[in-house]
């Protein structure tokens, strides 16, 4: 099978791209690789993150809704609890609904987009 193409980055929708940037720079250790008033691009997690900004963004109603999420990171973690207590401190805002706590846990980030802490990850 040829390879087509290979991913090269993740972008998540918002209002303020520098403020989500930095909230991901902080939360996942990255660097800032480049910015515009529109958009920010992080590096140093194998591909790209990046923030666009969208007029009129409306958060996901996670988990249902008229907004339904249409994409979410799974943050590999090994101390869910520590994890949290510092992606609530840098701005998350923990989900009301976790259907599993002990093995995920959900988490808006100040955009509104959920993305989820897991210990459950396959080996390398």
């Amino acid at each position: 099978m040829t390879v087509i193409a290979r991913l090269a980055a993740v972008s998540l929708d918002c209002a303020d791209p520098a403020e989500l940037a930095g909230f991901y720079r902080d939360l996942l250790g990255l660097e800032q690789f480049w910015e515009s008033p529109d958009f920010v691009a992080l590096k140093g997690a194998g591909i790209y993150l990046t923030m666009q900004r969208i007029e009129d963004h409306q958060p996901a109603s996670w988990p249902g809704g008229s907004r339904p999420k249409q994409l979410h990171l799974e943050l590999a973690v090994t101390d869910l609890d520590g994890a949290e207590e510092q992606a609530l401190a840098l701005g998350a805002v923990k989900a009301d609904i976790q259907p599993s706590p002990d093995g995920w846990r959900v988490f808006l980030d100040p955009a509104g987009h959920p993305f989820c802490f897991t210990t459950l990850v396959p080996e390398l």
